[in-house]
Parts: C-alpha cells; structure tokens; sequence
C-alpha cells in the first residue's frame, strides 16, 4: 500500500510540475508584488499547487508509516517521470547522457528498496 501511494505521489508531484511550467510558459513572468500574484492566480499554477498540497498530504502519512532513508531516495524517481513528461508533452530531446543518468538514478532507487 505504501509503494502505491508513493507512486501515487511520485505522479502527482510530476502533474504539478508540468502544470507549472504550462502556466510559466503562458505568462510573463516579472519579479515584483503583481507579477507574483498574477503568477500564483494562473489557473495553471493555481492547479499546479492545489495538486502539491494534496501531494504533500500523502508524502506525510508515508513519513509515518516508513524510513526516511528508505522512501526519500525513491523520490528521485521523479527525474525519470519528469524527464519522460517533458519529452512527451513539450518535445524535449532526451539525449544519451539524461538517458544514461536516468539509468543510474533508477538503479539507486532500486537499491535503496533492496532489503
């Protein structure tokens, strides 16, 4: 149960990160008190955030259920998601090195869940 909802949260997490940056790319962002409310009303960051507060909800009744050294890593596999999310829905190149890297960040997260 706590491996589906860490995957549960893993995809959530990724969701808002992409609904953020279709929010970031639909506006101009600029660095003063009306930019950042304009920002954090964009329905697309707006969405980005409810959708990581109820991320946050699970990330804290699994931080009482298991080990921090034991699920933080396997957070990591959001890299992999992200990267793959950032493939598929914004065209981006996924070179050998990112693949390569996504590798090793996959088999350290498999190593930390070997008992």
């Amino acid at each position: 149960m706590n491996y589906l909802l860490l995957i549960i949260n893993i995809f959530m997490l990724v969701c808002g990160q992409v609904l953020w940056k279709i929010g970031m790319s639909k506006i101009d962002f600029q660095l003063s008190f009306k930019g950042i409310i304009n920002t954090l009303f964009n329905p697309y960051i707006f969405s980005g955030g409810i959708i990581y507060v109820f991320a946050t909800i699970i990330w804290l009744y699994l931080l009482s259920k298991d080990q921090l050294s034991r699920i933080y890593p396997l957070q990591s596999l959001c890299y992999i998601v992200g990267a793959f999310a950032g493939v598929i829905i914004f065209n981006e190149s996924l070179t050998i090195s990112r693949i390569l890297g996504l590798l090793l960040i996959f088999v350290g997260a498999i190593l930390v869940v070997i008992k």
